[in-house]
């Protein structure tokens, strides 16, 4: 398996993170603005909805990047169901404001990374999931939320468009999450390209050993629980994943 995002420089992980937004604006772009209100494949969510969480994630960020800066305690959201209200209210935005939220939020973000001192990244601050974590884990929480977003609005992307590398940190992420979660008793990813197999928990009565293969992109897609495209089940019909997020 390719190796982790953690595992490379600040400047690399900074890069990809910046590829990831281009990548995600791209396909914001390429949608009219009639286009805002149809569905998304996450339930409840229509592309309003997508738009402006991700708007405001990147505004969330900023508030731990201030946080690592300056010192001064800035969480990401007041709670949980202020974020639920902002993302709501968001969705009720017209198209060019949604697009405005985009631009502001993302330039804010970038300064941010961009003026950041080194000792920065090492600062610790807490997420909205209250994981206590050094300031660079940053930039792999917005890495994920921008490359498999792109997807899930629905344009063009697929999850074969994004890099390896942060392919390989996700199949490492979502069975540890599981793992730790204790569910996905009996799962088994086996990545079809080399063969490696990622072990979930072990099986027993009720959930006998299920095999999930594919290749990195389509493990990743459905243990993200996106669908079940590219992978198979040797033992029969794929299932839906345990919750990720």
């Amino acid at each position: 398996m390719t190796g982790s995002f953690h595992d490379l420089p600040i400047e690399e992980r900074l890069s990809l993170t910046r590829r990831g937004t281009a990548h995600y604006s791209g396909q914001l772009a390429l949608l009219d603005n009639d286009e805002f209100a149809e569905p998304t494949a996450l339930e409840g969510w229509n592309r309003t909805h997508l738009i402006a969480h991700v708007g405001y994630n990147a505004a969330a960020v900023s508030n731990l990047m201030h946080w690592a800066t300056t010192g001064e305690e800035t969480p990401m959201y007041e709670s949980p169901q202020a974020r639920n209200e902002e993302i709501k209210y968001g969705a009720t935005l017209n198209p060019g404001a949604l697009r405005n939220l985009h631009d502001h939020t993302v330039a804010r973000l970038d300064v941010a990374w961009r003026d950041a001192p080194e000792t920065a990244w090492t600062a610790e601050v807490v997420t909205a999931q209250g994981r206590t974590v050094p300031a660079s884990e940053t930039l792999w929480m917005r890495s994920r939320e921008v490359w498999i977003h792109a997807v899930d609005l629905g344009v063009k992307a697929t999850f074969s468009d994004i890099p390896e590398v942060v392919l390989s940190t996700l199949l490492q992420e979502i069975p540890t999450k599981w793992r730790n979660t204790g569910v996905g008793a009996g799962l088994v990813l086996v990545n079809s390209n080399n063969g490696e197999r990622i072990e979930v928990n072990p099986a027993d009565d009720e959930n006998p050993l299920t095999e999930i293969h594919g290749e990195l992109p389509g493990l990743v897609r459905w243990a993200a629980g996106r669908d079940s495209r590219g992978v198979t089940s040797p033992q029969g019909e794929v299932p839906e994943p345990p919750r990720w997020l």
